[in-house]
């Protein structure tokens, strides 16, 4: 169990899954810069997060809520947090994270989505089987059920950040497609760095073998 004080933030998650490196000049070395596909991100989360509470019926919509998980060791925020009325008048939690883009291969998203369903049922008590991931691209949701494997990867996700955040190593540049996409690429220049530390690995093998 963690301490507030051992608290990462709970976006991390999705930029140790997209790039180590990328994660730790984020939240080691506090370095951020921006790109197009950022800007948009943000001008998204900067709209729902303007929003506050709304009511439709059975459904209760929180926006902008806070999370924690002391299990977890992650704090953040959820774009929305909808409060569905059962039959027996009890509340399930459903969380809905908004993407810019259009739903990805791979767990990155919904790892950061399973993470603030983890965090509503250690505040709550409860337990939370499903949300959703709302892509600006395709302007509609993408339902995501918590299930025992996302589950699992979610906490070795967590367990991995806070391994790679309690040291003070940025991982070297290794370059691959999702290179492109990021806002850091012309500071990283992974391609000409990634073969220098290459070649000095090479190096290294040879002279100790």
């Amino acid at each position: 169990m963690y301490t507030e004080d051992d608290l990462l933030m709970l976006s991390a998650l999705q930029h140790l899954l997209f790039c180590p490196r990328q994660c730790a000049l984020i939240h080691l070395e506090q370095a951020w810069t921006e790109n197009r596909f950022t800007a948009e991100g943000r001008v998204l989360h900067e709209r729902v997060h303007t929003a506050a509470t709304d009511s439709r019926c059975t459904v209760r919509v929180e926006y902008d809520m806070p999370l924690r998980s002391l299990r977890l060791g992650l704090s953040g925020r959820a774009d929305i947090v909808e409060m569905h009325q059962q039959e027996d008048s009890s509340w399930l939690p459903f969380p809905v994270e908004y993407k810019r883009g259009r739903p990805k291969k791979d767990d990155t998203d919904r790892v950061q989505l399973c993470a603030q369903a983890l965090c509503l049922e250690e505040m709550l008590d409860c337990t939370v089987p499903e949300g959703a991931l709302y892509y600006g691209q395709k302007n509609r949701r993408t339902p995501v059920q918590f299930d025992d494997r996302l589950r699992r990867v979610t906490e070795e996700a967590a367990g991995r950040l806070h391994e790679l955040l309690s040291g003070t190593v940025t991982p070297a540049p290794e370059y691959s497609r999702r290179c492109e996409s990021c806002s850091f690429i012309d500071t990283c220049l992974p391609r000409t760095a990634g073969k220098k530390n290459q070649v000095r690995n090479y190096m290294t093998r040879m002279t100790q073998s």
